[in-house]
């Protein structure tokens, strides 16, 4: 079965690609400033902030881009929020199980992981918001509008006159 690909779904890869990259220049940019602010442990207390948002951030991404794998069918709808709501469950218990692992790890800076993990969702919104402003989309994407066949009004020229006063 050939399902039509959704509009978002393009929006959706060019945040994950852009994503991706900018977690490698953080992680890099993190682990350097947080090894000069902190030594080893601002190193790993960086790039365990910068995984973390980039998982997190890419768990939403990557749950409606699976999710959209089954537009078209007559389940699309739950199977949609199954997924996504899903993965914002398994993104809310792995945080708090990250956060009550990571609390008192003798390793871990907080200031310098607090930065790190602002600065991800910071720059993960920046590249959300730049991503829906230059891709074009339009405001009524996917959907098939009838045509005047359809609609039972006859071919498309007839009866185009000019409707905007009485006829003689």
């Amino acid at each position: 079965m050939n399902r039509p690909v959704l509009s978002s779904s393009r929006i959706f890869r060019t945040t994950l690609v852009w994503s991706a990259a900018a977690t490698a220049v953080l992680a890099v940019a993190g682990a350097v400033i947080g090894f000069a602010v902190a030594g080893a442990d601002g190193l790993w207390s960086a790039l365990v902030a910068v995984v973390l948002a980039a998982v997190f951030l890419a768990l939403t991404a990557g749950s409606i881009l699976i999710a959209n794998r089954w537009y078209g069918d007559p389940l699309y709808v739950p199977i949609f929020f199954g997924l996504v709501m899903g993965a914002w469950v398994v993104k809310f218990v792995v945080f708090i199980v990250v956060l009550l692992t990571l609390r008192g790890q003798p390793w871990l800076n907080g200031t310098v992981f607090f930065v790190a993990l602002v600065a991800s969702v910071v720059v993960s919104l920046v590249i959300d918001v730049v991503v829906m402003t230059r891709m074009r989309v339009p405001h009524a994407s996917d959907v098939t509008l009838p045509t005047a066949e359809e609609l039972g009004e006859g071919p498309a020229d007839e009866g185009r006159g000019d409707e905007t006063g009485p006829r003689d």
